[in-house]
C-alpha cells in the first residue's frame, strides 16, 4: 500500500532542484513501482519546449493532482504500472519522438530525457534495489 504524503512532505519534495526531485522520482518510481500522468478524453498531457514536446511524469499520485489545475482541470492522476512502462511507453515515445519532462514543479522546471535515459536510469535504480 502506497503511502500518503503529508502536506509537508509535499511542499519539502517541491522545494528541491530539479536533479534532487529526479533522483527522487527514480527512487519512488522502482519502490511503488508505478509512474504517475494526467490525462484527459484526448489522452495524456503534454508540455511543449522550443525543442521537445514532453510528457510530464511524476512520482507519485498527490503530485500529479497538483498539477490538475486551469486549463488541466479535467485532467485526472493515472499510474502506468513500472512494467507497462517498459515494455510500452519507453518505445511508443520513442517512435512519437517525445521526450519525458521528469517531476516538473509551477515553474515548469524539471529534468528533461529522452524515454531510453529516462528507462535507463529505472532499471539502474532498481538494480541498487534489489
Amino acid at each position: 500500500m502506497p503511502k500518503t504524503l503529508t502536506d509537508e512532505r509535499i511542499k519539502e519534495l517541491l522545494q528541491l532542484d530539479v536533479d534532487a526531485r529526479y533522483r527522487y522520482l527514480i527512487k519512488q518510481v522502482v519502490e511503488s513501482r508505478e509512474i504517475w500522468i494526467l490525462t484527459d478524453e484526448h489522452g495524456c498531457v503534454m508540455l511543449n519546449t522550443e525543442d521537445d514536446d514532453c510528457v510530464p511524469v511524476w512520482p507519485n499520485q498527490e503530485f500529479a493532482a497538483l498539477w490538475a489545475t486551469g486549463e488541466w482541470e479535467d485532467c485526472q492522476p493515472q499510474a502506468i504500472s513500472l512494467n507497462k512502462w517498459h515494455s510500452r511507453w519507453t518505445n511508443g515515445l520513442l517512435d512519437d519522438e517525445l521526450s519525458v519532462v521528469a517531476f516538473p514543479n509551477a515553474d515548469l522546471e524539471g529534468v528533461i530525457l529522452f524515454p531510453d535515459e529516462f528507462d535507463f536510469d529505472l532499471t539502474q535504480q532498481a538494480k541498487k534495489q534489489r
